[in-house]
């Protein structure tokens, strides 16, 4: 049976001592099979997430013309180990003007955004769409910087859906903004040794906000086995912040306070901004110091989308905390400062959106109550506000299926019993019932 529509997360009253295990990393998976069907020969990927974006990817890679094969792996039920086999830059298929080679990448933005660069190595026409959200999202700087380099790309209005021509590798030079999203820059970079691009310049104001995820992709290129072998894919830091974010939580949790939770094989490459939030979470627990000045964590320089769960943590922290170089969250899977925003307030938080929603101030001391939380179709605010309902009563998730995007299995966490999950008791809000296990898988 599918999750129900909406569902209810119900306090944790018992200790929880456990390790979980969290999928591969998202942003690490959608880089290297890219890198994987460019490189010369098979390679394999171990550890790969197996989620609606890398579904996505795959399926994408397949319809090309690569071939990919992928077996699951016994130790986490959302990984998979992909083998793919290489052309040494070569994209096998193509379409006409007639019948473009239609390419479906969902609401996935590493897909959109890399798939664009990589079809240009190809012959022929391709045709990139998405579901309606992927169609508002920015794709502007990397059409403006692909056409730089020589090739056609048709949009009506610089998003998708786009007809792009591929006409195969293209020396050159080309500059790229990273103000909307750094996966511009990534997806030139993932493509460059086999297209032959040089990108010289990257622009856009508050580009720093964006430079780790250019960075990651940078590194593996460097790391990657370019002539085939194998790539070991580390977890999801991101996702893992759910389940430390949980521990912090519950030692405020009377009877759940001597919880102890961990992720196991949390990252320590430095790869994954995320790695740091288990060092960003002390700042929660600061009290006001002499200047009685608010602490300030940064997506530009402290998280990336684990600044989202820190957000949610931080009602019950020990002073204000203003969370600054929020724009790129924006225009990512929903509006996210502003969901943040309105469903905090929802559940009597004191939280101020500000300059143009760049800023989120969050200030504790008032107490959290219930809500029915609109996710937006949004995987990371279902996920941050399911982690609330282990510490507040009544927070009701609608849409919870919406975590498939990057981790289909987390309900199934949340109640697995210790020690490979937190014990959970998770409801169909609508009619009282517990949840079994096989119900809580989001497909």
């Amino acid at each position: 049976m599918p999750l129900p529509s909406l569902i209810e997360i119900v306090p944790l009253t018992r200790l929880a001592q456990a390790q979980i295990t969290v999928p591969g990393s998202k942003s690490i998976t959608n880089r290297v099979l890219i890198l994987a069907a460019l490189a010369e020969g098979e390679t394999t990927l171990r550890g790969a997430l197996w989620s609606e974006d890398t579904q996505v990817m795959v399926e994408c890679l397949q319809k090309l013309g690569f071939n990919v094969s992928v077996a699951p792996e016994p130790n986490e039920f959302c990984n998979r180990t992909i083998t793919v086999r290489g052309l040494g830059g070569k994209v096998p298929r193509g379409g006409t003007t007639a019948e473009p080679l239609s390419l479906f990448v969902g609401n996935a933005g590493t897909a959109a955004r890399f798939l664009a660069a990589m079809v240009c190595l190809g012959e022929g026409v391709y045709r990139l769409h998405g579901v309606p959200r992927m169609h508002e999202r920015p794709q502007a700087a990397l059409f403006k910087a692909l056409r730089g380099l020589g090739y056609r790309v048709d949009s009506a209005n610089d998003k998708l859906p786009a007809l792009i021509y591929g006409t195969g590798p293209n020396a050159g030079r080309c500059v790229v903004s990273i103000e909307e999203s750094s996966q511009f820059a990534s997806a030139l970079i993932l493509s460059a040794n086999a297209a032959g691009w040089q990108i010289t310049d990257l622009v856009g104001d508050g580009d720093a906000s964006e430079l780790p995820y250019v960075e990651m992709t940078s590194r593996l290129v460097e790391v990657f086995p370019h002539r085939g072998g194998v790539f070991q894919i580390e977890a999801d830091s991101s996702s893992g912040s759910y389940f430390q974010a949980a521990n912090w939580l519950l030692q405020r949790n009377g009877p759940a306070s001597a919880s102890l939770i961990s992720v196991a094989n949390w990252p320590e490459s430095k790869l994954q901004i995320d790695s740091a939030f288990t060092r960003r979470l002390h700042y929660l627990d600061q009290a006001n110091g002499d200047s009685g000045a608010d602490l300030i964590l940064s997506r530009r320089d402290d998280l990336g989308d684990s600044i989202m769960t820190a957000i949610v943590l931080a009602p019950f922290g020990r002073r204000t905390i203003k969370f600054v170089h929020l724009g790129r969250l924006r225009v990512q899977e929903s509006d996210r400062v502003l969901a943040l925003h309105d469903e905090l307030l929802k559940c009597g938080a004191k939280v101020a959106m500000v300059d143009y929603g760049e800023t989120l101030t969050v200030t504790p001391g008032t107490k959290l109550h219930g809500a029915e939380i609109e996710t937006y179709n949004d995987h990371r605010i279902a996920m941050c506000f399911a982690i609330l309902g282990l510490h507040v009563p009544g927070i009701r998730i609608k849409n919870p299926a919406c975590v498939k995007k990057t981790f289909p299995n987390f309900f199934q966490k949340l109640a697995a019993p210790p020690p490979a999950g937190l014990g959970a008791v998770i409801r169909d809000a609508k009619t009282g019932r517990e949840l079994p296990g096989e119900e809580l898988f989001a497909e």
